[in-house]
């Protein structure tokens, strides 16, 4: 007697008892990922007596530093102050160490301070562009705790922050939050009357990574101690929220080292992300690795990066719990690598190697297993899955003489699972191109990085039902069966190509094999996939999916207002909603052939409605509030050479409203009657020299400045360009010179040049060719020369003799008392420049409804021929 047929569900009723995994999952995921610790607040542990992690002590120096202080831009009088604070406090500690050995004589502890100064050049290519740097009298802050014996001091492990700021931002995230962390583990350490370091702890406060990290190179390659190091902790911030983000990691030592931390934050998946170059972003480690070859780990606060490099960057947007979560994971790694346990003597007597290792966090725990294993678990996973559909393939047509075969079943399902990918990606990215293109409403979404998914969510899902309407009707089981042996193949392909990030593939593809397993198990051959099979395959992906998303949006997002006009944001976020919402939600295939073609219709339907309402929402929202502001980069330059003063505005994104607001900045400030228009940004454009190569993202106007009464003053001739011990070598066709930049009271400045250096004093490898050479110099607050000796190639006239030996360079630097709003409290020193920006930034407020964050920067240039 045949079995009765099971009823079926319809798509509501399954999905309602599916509807608690969607929930819970993502729910689970974002408490994981945006879950911090409770901030402490004392300095002692009322139980224990013990010195702990406090918060607000973390906060407190971040405060004085960014507020207090202020804008600590390399060069400044503040940068200086910070300089002088930061000695203070290290040298209080050093002292507190040694109240506490006048206590306990017999404990192994010594503390050291240096103050480091000096100058140094080097290359810093950025954006496949070469650029150097020059750098005169800066100065890092050391120092040094250890049991106080040489044997205890031959391996130590670095941590790094920095304590300056960028061009006009105070810097309370990036980096004083990572300052204040630093100090506060050098307070409990020494109070923690048990702790003796077998290994050495150098912290280096070092005075310059915004200025292209010359600060680190400045200890790299020139403190006697820098050779003791074997390995390196770098903490920045690029954000104000959530869990500090391990973000690169150059060995396996070092992860495993990492896996001792209490709240462990990363995986290869960012690690292999950053390491690609796909993002603009770059540390301090790059010098530790170049200069020192040691391996280490980059650690950075990334959400809600809305705020880096901005004037909002402040303590108060810092989110309860940040401090303490870096500082207690920071403080985990530091007591692991002082043990016995360390790598650091193995890392300095046998170095170390390109890492083999996929880490990653699941279900709460840090998985760390190397790429061998990696590769036989998922190969033999992908093998499992093809046993597993091969024995539980159910044929669709058994009452036919001619049966369908499984590898014909399995490539229908296949090519069922390619298209909803593709339709996904082409659904959401044909509402990009609506919202950019037609509507020109591109950027609203930018507010929040979760508004994407409500935009481009829908049109991926209706993209991927509308493609299944076109594949034709899959067996449900075949369509299941087809995904688990898709993911579980490229998981172990992608491995074997040496990508870790392939983990992820196994992650969801695994489950869906025991699942297969138990539905054999609970139904009839031609029943529907048992929904308990569905909701042990979903819950992997929905887990480590939604988390995965929450990282990848909360760098992407914020990042498209830096990445220029050019560049297809609102197509970036489109395809990166679609890949990873087919990531989160692989089962919809299957899903969606459990039931008729009708009800597919009415799906693709339903989800194209939701597209177009979607659509309709976000075209009145406008990319900007007060708290996501666009960036606008402001120049007030003056020309030495021409006697010219000209405004400069650019902007960094694609977002509406730029150009509309170039012309009203026009109207109000230039010269009347001036339709203003976009010049060129390219190497020869050096009114951007300041923040070269940056200046590649932006897209710049020039306006006239009207000729007010303070126009009038003659322009400060201090600035210049000379070349003196000129010797001119006929026979050999060249010329040996020193170039002079002279810049009294002007900082960060930067020199471009055309010509066919053969010798130089930045380095060894100048290129053989005629070329344009750009150097950037960043020093110490009073110091205002610097030189670089070159020898150069004299242009032929006729092909026999040389010509005219001169070169023209164009020179340009920033006022370090025209800063807006950093020097604000000095504006009467400021000039010109300052009188315009105090207007300039009311105006702004006013008219964008604080919606704009301005970087006002008042500078001088010129043109020398030398």
């Amino acid at each position: 007697m045949s079995k009765a047929p099971r009823s079926r569900w319809g798509p509501v009723r399954s999905l309602l008892v599916l509807a608690p995994l969607f929930i819970a999952g993502p729910f689970y995921a974002y408490q994981k990922h945006y879950g911090l610790p409770e901030p402490v607040t004392e300095l002692i542990n009322p139980a224990t007596s013990l010195p702990q992690l406090s918060e607000a002590h973390i906060l407190a120096h971040a405060k004085y530093l960014s507020e207090d202080i202020g804008y600590r831009t390399v060069g400044t009088s503040e940068h200086a102050a910070g300089d002088a604070w930061m000695l203070k406090q290290a040298e209080m500690l050093c002292e507190e160490s040694k109240e506490v050995l006048r206590a306990h004589p017999e404990r192994k502890l010594q503390c050291e301070v240096w103050h480091q100064q000096g100058s140094g050049s080097h290359r810093f290519d950025m954006m496949g562009k070469r650029l150097y740097k020059t750098y005169v009298d800066l100065t890092n802050i050391i120092v040094r705790l250890s049991d106080g014996t040489e044997d205890g001091k031959k391996d130590a492990v670095l941590v790094n922050s920095h304590v300056d700021s960028t061009l006009p931002s105070p810097g309370a995230a990036d980096d004083a939050l990572s300052v204040g962390v630093m100090l506060e583990n050098i307070r409990v350490l020494i109070h923690k009357p048990d702790w003796e370091p077998k290994h050495a702890i150098i912290f280096l406060f070092n005075n310059a990574e915004e200025s292209l990290q010359d600060g680190s190179h400045l200890f790299s390659t020139q403190h006697p101690i820098a050779k003791t190091v074997r390995a390196v902790i770098n903490l920045e911030a690029a954000g104000s929220t959530g869990r500090e983000l391990l973000f690169q990691a150059t060995s396996e030592q070092m992860v495993k080292a990492y896996s001792h931390v209490p709240r462990p934050h990363g995986s290869i998946i960012a690690h292999e992300i950053f390491s690609s170059g796909v993002l603009l972003s770059d540390t301090d480690f790059r010098q530790f690795q170049l200069y020192l070859n040691v391996t280490g780990l980059d650690m950075a606060v990334v959400g809600d990066s809305y705020l880096y490099h901005m004037r909002k960057d402040l303590v108060e947007h810092i989110e309860p719990g940040v401090a303490q979560h870096m500082a207690e994971n920071v403080h985990g790694l530091l007591l692991h690598l002082t043990s016995s346990d360390s790598p650091l003597p193995q890392l300095a007597s046998t170095g170390y190697t390109k890492p083999q290792i996929v880490f990653f966090e699941h279900f709460g725990n840090f998985l760390v297993y190397t790429f061998t294993t990696a590769k036989i678990l998922y190969s033999v996973s992908f093998v499992l899955a093809l046993v597993v559909a091969r024995f539980t393939f159910v044929d669709p047509a058994p009452a036919l003489k001619k049966s369908t075969s499984f590898l014909g079943e399995q490539t229908k399902g296949i090519g069922a699972a390619s298209g909803a990918f593709i339709g996904a990606v082409v659904g959401a990215n044909a509402v990009a191109f609506i919202m950019d293109k037609v509507l020109g409403k591109s950027f609203s979404w930018f507010t929040s990085i979760f508004a994407p998914l409500y935009l481009y969510g829908p049109a991926a899902l209706s993209g991927a039902l509308v493609s299944q309407l076109i594949v034709g009707h899959v067996q449900e089981q075949t369509a299941f069966s087809s995904i688990m042996i898709v993911q579980g193949f490229l998981g172990a392909l992608i491995q074997l190509l040496g990508f870790g990030s392939s983990a992820t593939l196994f992650m969801t593809s695994s489950p869906m094999i025991p699942a297969l397993i138990l539905n054999a198990l609970l139904t009839s051959p031609g029943d529907d996939i048992s929904l308990w099979s569905y909701a042990i395959s979903v819950v992997t992906p929905l887990i480590a999916g939604t988390s995965m998303l929450y990282s990848v949006l909360d760098v992407f997002v914020p990042l498209t207002g830096r990445i220029g006009e050019e560049a297809p944001a609102e197509f970036v976020i489109a395809t990166i909603v679609s890949i990873t919402g087919s990531f989160i939600l692989p089962l919809t295939v299957p899903f969606v052939h459990r039931f008729s073609r009708r009800t597919l219709i009415r799906l693709a339907i339903f989800t194209s409605m939701a597209t177009g309402l979607a659509m309709a929402i976000f075209s009145m929202r406008a990319p900007f509030d007060p708290m996501h502001q666009r960036r606008l980069f402001i120049i007030h330059m003056e020309n030495i050479t021409s006697a010219e003063q000209h405004l400069h505005v650019a902007a960094a994104d694609g977002a509406p409203g730029f150009h509309d607001l170039a012309r009203d900045i026009a109207k109000e400030f230039s010269v009347p009657g001036v339709t203003p228009t976009t010049v060129v940004m390219n190497d020869w454009n050096s009114d951007w020299d300041t923040i070269y190569p940056f200046s590649a993202f932006l897209t710049p106007y020039k306006f006239d400045l009207p000729l007010r009464a303070e126009h009038q003053d003659p322009l400060d001739p201090g600035f210049k360009v000379t070349a003196v011990n000129n010797t001119i070598d006929e026979v050999a066709g060249t010329r040996s010179f020193t170039l002079v930049v002279t810049h009294p009271s002007i900082i960060w400045t930067a020199i471009a040049f055309d010509a066919h250096v053969l010798k130089w004093t930045l380095d060894d490898h100048p290129p053989d060719e005629f070329a344009r050479h750009h150097i950037k110099e960043g020093s110490f607050y009073g110091h205002d020369t610097w030189s670089v000796d070159l020898v150069i190639k004299l242009p032929l006239a006729d092909g026999s003799a040389p010509s005219d030996s001169s070169i023209k360079v164009n020179f340009m630097g920033i006022h370090e008392k025209a800063m807006w709003p950093g020097k604000r409290a000095e504006k009467a020193l400021g000039g010109r420049a300052m009188k315009l920006f105090e207007e300039f930034d009311g105006w702004l407020e006013r008219e964008t409804g604080g919606t704009v964050d301005a970087l006002l920067l008042g500078c001088v240039g010129g043109v020398a021929v030398v």
